[in-house]
């Protein structure tokens, strides 16, 4: 969407948000421009000329939110951004609260490091900010980065992912599985590729071969010559288990901000209780 049509949208929602402004200037026309009525015309001018700023601050930020995407999108890489606390900030933007989170982000090419960020826990954001796993495009020279709400729905195993390999004539279910979603998802960006509710790879023969040598990798477990010890992995890394406590303490927050029903906070904390 361009700059201009941009703010025009905006500059409509505002001005339907602040009406009073132009309707006293109309008033104050339409009555013949009476000098008693004077009041309404520089009332009404201030209200719009308002509204007009309104406007172009948030066109500004929009269009400065959108460039940053953009230049991520670009130059920057999906990294694993792991949710580790969750914190209750007391605010509701359009009636849906702002929580903050603490996040362990790492990545191919970046340091690992810790990031706190405010998001609106949305009906939709909630469940993958509770999953605790989210997907985040990262600057690699500054560490500047930014959520993605799509791909993070993807790898939290709140999307189906699933694979059709016709060779195989088999479709194979990723749901789930972060490190190969993750691995995936990283291809998809190398070739530009976007990511929409079907992806048809046919037109792009590297990237399905790389992606086709994941799946398969991710379903099937190599098996070891007759005889021969079994290799030793490495362990797995896991994220940060949570006390007791800190699971009571996030569950209120969610509960207190108004991201979750009472009936739901009941049923968690009891499964949190027996888990003891």
């Amino acid at each position: 969407m361009s700059t201009f049509w941009r703010y025009l949208k905006v500059q409509a929602f505002v001005l339907l948000c602040g009406i009073v402004g132009p309707i006293f200037l109309i008033i104050y026309f339409a009555s013949g421009a009476d000098p008693l009525m004077g009041w309404m015309f520089w009332l009404g001018l201030g209200i719009t000329a308002l509204d007009v700023l309104i406007a172009l601050g948030i066109t500004a930020l929009g269009t400065q939110k959108a460039a940053k995407l953009a230049h991520l999108e670009q130059t920057g890489v999906l990294a694993l951004a792991r949710v580790v606390g969750i914190h209750e900030t007391n605010t509701r933007i359009n009636e849906r609260p702002l929580v903050k989170l603490d996040l362990q982000i790492t990545g191919p090419g970046i340091a690992p490091f810790a990031s706190q960020d405010r998001v609106i826990a949305s009906m939709d954001r909630l469940p993958v900010i509770t999953s605790r796993k989210l997907v985040a495009l990262v600057d690699p020279v500054t560490n500047d980065y930014q959520i993605d709400w799509d791909r993070s729905g993807l790898i939290s195993g709140m999307l189906p992912a699933t694979f059709t390999i016709t060779e195989d004539n088999r479709t194979y279910d990723l749901t789930g599985q972060t490190e190969a979603l993750m691995e995936i998802l990283q291809i998809l960006k190398a070739h530009n590729i976007s990511l929409d509710n079907m992806v048809d790879l046919r037109a792009n023969p590297a990237a399905r071969q790389q992606v086709q040598e994941v799946v398969r990798r991710a379903v099937v477990q190599p098996q070891a010559p007759a005889g021969a010890a079994p290799p030793v992995s490495a362990p797995p890394v896991v994220a940060p288990q949570m006390s007791t406590a800190q699971r009571l303490q996030e569950l209120e927050t969610l509960r207190a901000s108004g991201a979750i029903s009472d009936v739901e906070y009941n049923a968690k904390r009891q499964k949190i209780i027996d888990d003891l």
